[in-house]
């Protein structure tokens, strides 16, 4: 019987459940580490370049963009809904640190899981993680339009028209600002991870500064009754916020995808992670409180319910909110950029794997960044931002990371099993029952999602079977005849 650890070599007569759960040994994994084709990826990137790369893709997307939506649905105990969408995260979190120091790879969870749970477990966790970053990217960049008109009509007293700003179904026939946005980050990318990183630190610093002047006038309007009914749509609604918010939460997995670009991947990936997460989820609850306390909940439905709509309420002045809009252009232009940079870096590994076209895999020489493929990836994304409407997006996104994310819960416990005997830089504590609170929260929040999320969801995976069995499985590359076993799979 052929071990599932060993890959059926091209022409032999090994069944398709073997070539389905043929595993990619993790010494191979981490050989590979930054080869192409044609070039490889640079490590350039230290502790502060991740965290801010993991800070960057993540802060901003729940306060700037979702906020909105989720406040109408847990009233005041949206902070709750907040902190529990951190807890999800941070059992999660606590998983890829594990693994991001013993895989410190490009492929972050999809490689994770081909390591573990074999290709077409590895396919299907990259797939989600196409959804994940590539429709995040798409979100986000439509609610940098938003805040683009607020900072020009305070500004110069113009906005760009409805047609131009927002996307079909939301009144609007072409977002240009959407795919405005994508196409610059699309340029700094282009640029190379390290000059790129440079852009990113500066704008995270950027976005805090701004999140923390929103609370420090905000604090002036706050009113302890909107308070008074904490949890007016009762734990039902608490849920389906925190669903939502989790869109907030996807970036600090960006860092892993930095594995093949980090200086000292083992030792500074973990800390990044972990400390990213901790910072973000901080700064959400505050800003989160503290806008609730300014504005009743059920103000939070109308069109004026952003945080440059709440400060000039508190303050009477344009000037504060035209401000925090500038902040906002620039922190949610940094979520593009960092989330972006992850999308090419997953698709790298996929390519490199033989599972999507060469093409992906392609490294310029001088610049060490995967051109075509940030090319390719961009103008996907910036069309997606300008034809498809926001609350759609979000959902769609937040199903695809909960799925990757309790692939990851689940392959960290195989490996602990599998692998015990691997150097681990960091180690979840209270194992396994952490990794599995993780894989429990993943799987309930999945399900307080709605229904036409999960058809969206269950189209898109059919489309990536598809894919699948009609290219990856053929063209992989561990069907090569020279492939050798897992060793540890022939324990």
């Amino acid at each position: 019987m052929l071990d599932q650890g060993t890959p059926p070599a091209a022409g032999t007569s090994a069944g398709p459940v073997a070539r389905l759960m043929r595993r990619k040994p993790v010494e191979r994994l981490v050989a590979e580490g930054g080869q192409g084709e044609g070039g490889t990826l640079r490590r350039s990137l230290g502790l502060w370049q991740l965290t801010m790369i993991s800070i960057g893709a993540t802060l901003g997307t729940g306060i700037f963009v979702v906020l909105g939506e989720a406040v109408p649905k847990a009233g005041p105990a949206v902070t709750l809904s907040f902190v529990i969408a951190g807890l999800t995260a941070l059992f999660s979190a606590l998983s890829y640190a594990e693994l991001a120091g013993t895989i410190p790879v490009a492929g972050s969870s999809y490689s994770y899981a081909y390591a573990t749970m074999g290709e077409l477990v590895a396919w299907v966790c990259g797939w989600c993680l196409i959804l994940e970053y590539g429709v995040s990217v798409a979100a986000v960049a439509v609610g940098w339009g938003e805040y683009l008109n607020e900072l020009l009509d305070g500004t110069i007293g113009v906005t760009i028209p409805d047609a131009l700003s927002a996307p079909p179904g939301d009144g609007g026939v072409f977002n240009l600002p959407a795919l405005i946005v994508v196409v610059l980050a699309m340029v700094f990318l282009l640029g190379g991870a390290r000059e790129s990183a440079r852009a990113n630190t500066i704008m995270v610093v950027v976005k805090i500064v701004s999140l923390l002047l929103f609370c420090a006038i905000g604090l002036k309007g706050f009113e302890s009754g909107n308070y008074a009914h904490f949890m007016p749509l009762g734990m039902a609604g608490v849920s389906a916020a925190g669903a939502t918010l989790f869109f907030s939460y996807i970036g600090f997995d960006a860092a892993s995808t930095a594995g093949e670009e980090a200086k000292n991947a083992q030792r500074d990936l973990p800390r990044a992670i972990m400390l990213s997460l901790v910072i973000v989820t901080a700064l959400y609850v505050l800003v989160a409180a503290v806008a609730v306390g300014a504005r009743p909940w059920k103000q939070f439905d109308d069109t004026e319910a952003t945080l440059a709509g709440i400060m000039q309420d508190v303050t009477g002045q344009s000037f504060w909110a035209t401000l925090l809009a500038a902040g906002a252009v620039i922190a949610i232009a940094s979520v593009v950029l960092t989330v972006l940079y992850g999308q090419t870096r997953i698709l790298f590994a996929m390519s490199r794997d033989g599972l999507v076209p060469k093409v992906f895999a392609k490294v310029h020489p001088k610049t060490g960044a995967p051109r075509a493929n940030t090319v390719i990836v961009s103008l996907f994304c910036g069309v997606l931002a300008a034809a498809i409407p926001l609350g759609q997006l979000a959902d769609a996104t937040s199903i695809g990371t909960l799925f990757a994310f309790a692939l990851v819960n689940v392959a960290v416990v195989l490996l602990r099993r599998t692998r015990p005997e691997m150097d681990r830089t960091f180690r979840v504590p209270l194992f396994p029952v952490l990794p599995v609170l993780g894989f429990g929260f993943c799987v309930w929040m999945m399900g307080s999602l709605s229904a036409i999320t999960w058809i969206v969801f269950g189209v898109w995976m059919a489309v990536g079977l598809v894919f699948y069995f009609c290219y990856g499985m053929r063209r992989s590359r561990l069907a090569a005849p020279e492939v050798t076993a897992d060793p540890a799979a022939q324990k």
